[in-house]
């Protein structure tokens, strides 16, 4: 490994100039509202305000899978939120997450706010009793996986798929420590899919649903262009499980929805009713 480019951190740091990068205007360190933005409000009682990255689509396919199943009350309206724009840091957003991170949603019918995307799902599942079983074991097992997911996504994104992918300056040490780690999360849950059909056991879960746009998207190719680097044909129990849960309806309306890039065709900015996707 390279070592002649060597970095001092100072006694205090200090936050003199942007980071560079693909996401560098939006990256600061402070909290809190830096602009004026009402959010819109539709007329179903779920408001989502969302952009169909990997944490976005969890919420969608939730949802999408929620009103294939026949939940009628699971029907919403969701907003783009443009996080290039910095739209996340406006203060309708931030009364929902103060957080700043998409999704956020509302509950209108309860007037309850529910922010990062895995206490969404679990929300969710409660309320309409879906897609978690009440049996405790099972239910444990599947929670196991939705925190397992919450807790390693920021290796796979903030780590792996920065450093690899968006860094404006490839740092070997970086990507070698996260793509070790990304490989071990990959043999983690191929060893786990090697005994079961779904993460949480024998049923569709929302762990399925939380893990399938990070690791299902990854080893399918759709984010960071790395599966050959990573050798994703080793993991063939991930490999089949993704490819799976790719081919579910919901799974692929949920993917579209506010979605603003690629295929025009496939975008979904807003959705608030069936009928978006088909126009």
């Amino acid at each position: 490994m390279r070592t002649e480019d060597t970095y001092t951190p100072p006694d205090i740091w200090t936050w003199d100039q942007e980071s560079g990068g693909t996401w560098a205007s939006i990256n600061r360190p402070t909290a809190g509202a830096q602009r004026e933005i009402e959010l819109p409000r539709g007329d179903h009682p779920l408001q989502l305000y969302s952009l169909a990255t990997p944490n976005g689509q969890k919420v969608t396919i939730l949802l999408e899978e929620l009103l294939a199943a026949g939940v009628e009350g699971a029907e919403y309206d969701a907003y783009l939120i443009k996080i290039g724009d910095g739209e996340q840091f406006g203060d309708g957003f931030v009364s929902l997450n103060p957080n700043s991170k998409i999704p956020a949603l509302l509950d209108a019918e309860r007037g309850i706010r529910v922010f990062e995307s895995g206490a969404i799902l679990l929300y969710l599942a409660e309320k309409y009793g879906a897609f978690l079983s009440s049996e405790p074991a099972v239910r444990t097992e599947t929670l196991n996986w939705l925190f397992w997911l919450q807790g390693c996504a920021p290796f796979l994104g903030g780590g792996f798929g920065h450093f690899y992918k968006y860094a404006p300056i490839k740092i070997e040490y970086a990507i070698d420590r996260y793509t070790m780690e990304t490989k071990r999360l990959l043999d983690v849950l191929d060893q786990r899919l090697a005994k079961q059909t779904y993460v949480g056991g024998s049923d569709y879960s929302i762990a399925d649903m939380a893990i399938w746009p990070w690791f299902g998207a990854l080893v399918l190719n759709r984010i960071y262009d790395a599966a050959t680097f990573l050798q994703v044909d080793n993991y063939e129990h991930v490999l089949r499980w993704a490819q799976s849960i790719s081919e579910r309806p919901a799974v692929q309306r949920g993917r579209r929805v506010n979605c603003n890039w690629g295929d025009e065709a496939l975008q979904v900015p807003e959705r608030h009713s069936a009928a978006d996707f088909d126009r």
